[in-house]
């Protein structure tokens, strides 16, 4: 499956990803960041069910500390 992260390509290649599934690829944290899909936030509590679709524009938002 292709889809954008970040406006970078992305292949995916497991049968109906998810979006904790892209988490885990991506090798980031599961504390710490904010997953848009199309805009639209995903809470942390719903990334085990929501699937991934073909072409789907994800934006991935880290949290950073500073002063």
């Amino acid at each position: 499956m292709n889809i954008i992260v970040n406006n970078s390509p992305v292949v995916i290649d497991v049968p109906q990803p998810t979006v904790a599934d892209l988490v885990a690829l991506q090798q980031l944290p599961n504390r710490g960041i904010a997953v848009a899909i199309a805009g639209v936030v995903v809470p942390s509590t719903q990334w085990t069910e929501h699937q991934l679709q073909e072409g789907d524009k994800v934006t991935i938002i880290r949290a950073f500390c500073g002063g």
